[in-house]
């Protein structure tokens, strides 16, 4: 690190469980001369819990334009900042890119100090496809801007991960049933690393009437996983148009890792259509 200026650590903290917290975390957030916080008095409790006193500045989405130039300014002055969220990894759905996009821009030394993640802790459990996932973060709030949002992702192949609200996630799942059809595979992440933790999958359609069934499966802070849209045919005869030069010169293994490159289809999908190309079982 330079003698003349400090760094910004970006750091992860608990979305829920206290425990969830890494020991270079605490280390960090006890060592620097200012956390930037999106809630301060939130943040505040949350390090006293574990017995860290920090300094603490509010640093969210309505005073980001005046916060950054004063928190960049002690940085280049040789101070340590912690920027911190709510919860879970800054940036991601959360403020905090003014300040580290101002800090890059600068010159400014930033380091990730990784840890919870709610996209993360998801996507693990989820039982979908993780290769390749699209985050799309919160949906629109009106029902007209939110169908909308859905039809541009109806075609998606990637698992789509998307954030919501207990007060919009039966409206959201409803419109998914209505857009993406009732059978599209999905996950309910409820509440992750809390004590009220649950995780429910199935067709979209089921978990309408799931929730429909018991609000307390409304309550909380969700992860809505939904699995890409299913591959058509049209769709593998575009893949295998540019697989067969490339099976015709090198391996299939070999080959579904360059399409794959060239394409941005799945390895182990080129790879089947690949197998099949060449007659041989998958």
């Amino acid at each position: 690190m330079s003698n003349l200026q400090g760094t910004l650590y970006v750091v992860a903290t608990p979305i829920g469980n206290r425990g969830d917290i890494s020991e270079r975390a605490r280390r960090v957030l006890a060592g620097v001369a200012v956390v930037a916080a999106e809630d301060t008095r939130h943040s505040g409790q949350l390090l006293s819990h574990y017995g860290i006193s920090a300094r603490l500045v509010s640093l969210h989405e309505h005073n980001e334009d005046r916060q950054v130039p004063r928190l960049l300014a002690r940085l280049q002055a040789g101070e340590d900042i912690a920027l911190i969220s709510d919860a879970g990894t800054p940036l991601v759905s959360d403020p905090g890119y003014r300040l580290v996009s101002a800090c890059a821009w600068a010159g400014v030394r930033t380091s990730p100090v990784p840890g919870p993640s709610a996209v993360m802790a998801a996507l693990s459990v989820a039982g979908l496809p993780t290769d390749r996932f699209c985050f799309e973060g919160f949906l629109p709030a009106r029902p007209g801007p939110r169908r909308k949002a859905l039809a541009a992702l109806a075609a998606e192949p990637r698992t789509l991960v998307l954030l919501e609200s207990s007060h919009r996630i039966l409206d959201s799942l409803r419109t998914v049933a209505e857009v993406f059809g009732p059978e599209r595979p999905a996950v309910v992440a409820r509440e992750l690393t809390k004590t009220w933790e649950t995780v429910l999958r199935g067709p979209v359609g089921a978990l309408v009437q799931r929730l429909e069934a018991d609000p307390d499966q409304r309550r909380g802070e969700f992860v809505l996983l939904l699995a890409g849209a299913p591959a058509t045919a049209s769709d593998d005869e575009t893949l295998l148009h540019t697989l067969r030069p490339l099976l015709a010169e090198l391996p299939v293994k070999r080959a579904a890792r360059v399409a794959a490159q060239i394409t941005g289809a799945p390895r182990n999908r080129l790879y089947q259509l690949a197998l099949r190309e060449k007659g041989v079982e998958g």
